[in-house]
């Protein structure tokens, strides 16, 4: 019996002048559940092209014995059929059966009915029912034609075909792009259980962490593996560059004693001989591999001034458009500083309440005050179609930031990644990742006391998520999040609201347990007993954070007010010192040295104070 495995030997992949991988090796045994990543454009997702026979590469390509290899198409085919139908149809050897099943004569239609069983013909409505109800469908979709759903809708068609049919290989490229967190939690789930050998490009580094058992990251146009998860990774990464680290200086220092020998003796006679053998020793030093350290990216949102709770009150609000009711009876306080994720399926009215929240949609009914000075920073997925695809960053910022110097709106740029070439780029050309970074820099223009962001991760790679969630925590405003990065609402929310069946309400809980709620509808009173204790634990913990997080954002402020402080005492001093520069009075001279004196000593306190605060921030 053949094994089942992948394995890649010398392999490149080009595309027109631009060379992805070179001379790449990679093994995947059976059974394995591995994770591509890498920076957006690095070639993952070529690679899985090359794997599923969609386009050739030089070097060897083995995938051996994998009977069944399922992948998400790209394409709608047959968009007339019902999403079941669809659906069934991605199993080609049960849908041949049926065939066969219906066309059979009598006398064989037994032989053909035990393949269709043998195929899984008994189980297929259970089947399809739940992967369909997984990804977010409800059960009166089922029947309606696939023209009928919008392109994201039915780029989960595509996903739920590829989970349906049975399969010994699959490969899924960012399937979590089109769902939301409560379809995402279930395909994790769903991936969990899978007996076959799963290849898994993401950036939600939860999933990564969850189901990956091998991480496959293209560095340098090669592929190198690592066992574990991703955060098992980042360590084993971090250690092996340490180790380099170490290493390339201690070669650097022995070549620079070598060397040292050499010139100091290669023209004496008595020492000739030894200095050419020290030659030889250098030129049979081995070059060590350069050291290849991600560079970290980082957003920054620009401070805000203090707000005056509550910055908005709703009371009976009636939300939706023209005669259809989206929320009905939504009340809530928003107070200074929250940091709020919305929980509930896509089509439930999150986004719907984030506009009416930014004051894009209009209450039908009820009530609504903002404070009057409130400034709302949004972002939408689909403000991208808004922006001036024809300027560049630099001249879009220009109109924006009424005239700037130049150099200012690079600095505001460059503070969420967008630099160099990159700010001078037509915006058509930019990748998706990097129009959701203009889009941030846009916002943060206004200085807003609130954040309201709907799928702010959508083209984000890893780095730049773990920027934004870093951003987010600094930020001293408040925050409405819809997304569905699980990993993102766990480091940044501290509060959750659920949106479901017409009404918002805050959700009793944390993640986990909203988690546990979607997987486990049903538990015992053994499990209800164990639930209660993990909820009490982590809402100890929720409150510890919280708790932690709040000192830390004062932390961060009093630090930021004693460095204005110490940047206007030391502007003093200096203005009194140059006075030194100008004929004085023994009068005026005995007065300016009490003044610097004294400023002095203000700035030592304040400095003490400050390293202080910088410790506790550490610490």
């Amino acid at each position: 019996m053949l094994l089942k495995m992948i394995k890649l030997e010398d392999v490149t992949i080009q595309i027109g002048f631009q060379e992805l991988l070179n001379n790449a090796h990679l093994f995947v045994p059976d059974g394995a559940k591995v994770g591509f990543v890498g920076a957006n454009g690095c070639g993952k997702s070529t690679l899985f092209k090359v794997l599923t026979n969609k386009l050739e590469a030089s070097g060897s390509v083995e995938i051996s014995s994998f009977e069944r290899i399922a992948f998400v198409e790209q394409e709608i085919e047959n968009p007339h059929l019902t999403v079941k139908e669809y659906v069934l149809q991605k199993d080609k050897y049960l849908s041949k059966a049926y065939e066969l099943y219906e066309t059979a004569l009598d006398s064989k239609k037994a032989e053909a009915y035990e393949e269709v069983k043998r195929l899984g013909g008994e189980t297929v409505d259970a089947r399809i029912s739940s992967v369909l109800k997984g990804l977010g469908f409800q059960e009166e979709d089922f029947f309606r034609p696939v023209s009928e759903f919008s392109g994201g809708w039915q780029m989960r068609l595509n996903l739920a075909g590829a989970l349906f049919q049975p399969s010994t290989l699959l490969l899924l490229d960012e399937p979590t792009n089109h769902l939301d967190l409560e379809s995402v939690i279930w395909l994790q789930n769903f991936l969990k259980k899978y007996k076959g050998t799963l290849l898994l490009i993401s950036h939600d580094k939860h999933i990564l962490n969850e189901i990956c058992d091998k991480i496959v990251v293209f560095e340098n146009k090669k592929l190198l593996t690592y066992s574990g998860n991703y955060d098992t990774y980042l360590t084993t990464k971090a250690t092996q560059n340490k180790v380099l680290e170490r290493q390339i200086q201690k070669d650097a220092a022995k070549k620079e004693h070598l060397m040292a020998f050499v010139n100091r003796f290669r023209y004496k006679a008595s020492k000739a001989k030894q200095a050419q053998s020290r030659l030889k020793l250098l030129e049979k030093m081995q070059e060590l591999p350069a050291l290849c350290l991600d560079k970290e990216e980082h957003f920054s949102f620009l401070e805000t001034t203090k707000a005056v709770p509550p910055l908005i009150k709703a009371e009976g609000v009636q939300l939706g458009y023209d005669d259809k009711v989206v929320l009905n009876n939504v009340s809530f306080s928003l107070a200074e500083n929250e940091r709020i994720a919305l929980l509930g399926q896509n089509g439930n009215g999150k986004s719907t309440l984030a506009k009416f929240i930014a004051g894009v949609l209009t209450a039908q009914k009820g009530s609504v005050h903002f404070w009057d000075n409130l400034k709302i920073g949004y972002f939408s997925q689909h403000q991208e179609e808004e922006l001036p695809l024809s300027e560049t960053p630099i001249s879009y910022f220009e109109s924006l930031m009424n005239g700037a110097h130049q150099t200012a709106i690079r600095s505001h740029l460059a503070t969420f990644g967008l630099t160099g070439e990159k700010a001078l780029t037509q915006i058509q050309k930019l990748s998706g990742g990097e129009k959701s970074r203009l889009l941030f820099a846009k916002m943060a223009l206004k200085k807003p006391h609130l954040l309201i962001l709907d799928e702010p991760t959508n083209h984000l790679d890893i780095k730049g998520r773990s920027a934004l969630a870093m951003a987010l925590n600094e930020y001293k405003g408040s925050i409405i999040l819809i997304t569905h990065d699980f990993q993102l609402i766990q480091e940044v929310a501290e509060t959750l609201w659920l949106v479901k069946e017409g009404k918002c309400t805050p959700f009793d809980g944390d993640l986990e347990e909203y988690k546990q709620l979607l997987l486990t509808p049903f538990v015992d009173k053994k499990q209800e007993k164990a639930l209660l204790k993990e909820k009490q634990e982590r809402q100890a913990q929720k409150e510890a954070k919280k708790l932690l997080n709040a000192n830390k954002r004062k932390i961060k402020a009093d630090i930021l007010a004693l460095e204005r402080a110490l940047a206007q005492l030391n502007k003093e001093k200096e203005e009194f010192e140059k006075k030194f520069e100008s004929p004085l009075t023994p009068d005026e001279i005995l007065e300016i040295t009490k003044k610097i004196t004294s400023i002095q000593k203000e700035i030592d306190v304040l400095e003490e104070k400050w390293f202080s605060l910088s410790e506790m921030l550490e610490e």
